[in-house]
């Protein structure tokens, strides 16, 4: 792992703070960030969300709340945020020096009023009946199956009904074996991409 990951998943990296700006076009808009050290793909937008975006079209304009599961630097959040107007983006990450790079990116990008990064017991303290519309995650499957499996059935009975998750996952990190179990818990999931040796999945809500 490189440096600039080895403490993305920690609440509060010991690495110096060094930043890097991310400039990438997303769902035909251009986009400045900022990244950092401690933050996971400091200084680039990584491959696996470079397949999601590719791959997937952006949330209908019907759609009113998102999640960003483990939203890093703000990426997603910002560019689901600008691709639908009207909704509301909830980024969540663990990574203290991650919600404060999200935070500014939404502000430098004209979205911060409905951009709200929050740490897991943030957002349940501050809202612990909050439903989303959809979920998108490049998830972090280096903190180990259980702990993923852990994540995932916490998050996605927040989906509304009839809702869905949108996740990047590789190949070689189990995208498939993923797939398997989640159908296995009752969320049924698709392939809808595979490109670049990821997957990218949808998981249903039932209505």
């Amino acid at each position: 792992m490189a440096e600039a990951d080895e403490h993305y998943f920690t609440a509060d990296p010991t690495v110096p703070f060094k930043r890097a700006v991310v400039e990438t076009e997303v769902w035909g808009r251009t986009m400045r960030l900022q990244s950092g050290s401690g933050v996971f793909a400091q200084g680039r937008l990584d491959v696996g969300t470079a397949v999601l975006f590719r791959e997937t079209p952006p949330p209908a304009s019907t759609v009113r709340t998102v999640l960003d599961l483990g939203c890093g630097y703000g990426v997603l959040a910002c560019a689901l945020a600008l691709a639908v107007p009207g909704a509301r983006v909830t980024a969540v990450d663990v990574n203290e020096r991650a919600l404060l790079l999200t935070r500014e990116n939404a502000a430098a990008l004209g979205v911060a009023d409905r951009v709200v990064a929050a740490t897991p017991d943030g957002v349940e303290r501050d809202d612990p009946a909050a439903t989303y519309d959809e979920i998108w995650s490049n998830p972090p499957i280096r903190i180990g199956k259980a702990a993923l499996h852990d994540l995932l059935l916490t998050w996605l009975p927040r989906l509304a009904p009839g809702g869905r998750a949108v996740m990047v996952v590789g190949k070689n990190l189990g995208a498939d074996s993923l797939q398997r179990w989640l159908g296995e818990q009752g969320w049924p999931t698709e392939r809808l991409a595979s490109a670049k040796g990821f997957r990218v999945l949808e998981t249903r809500r039932l209505p």
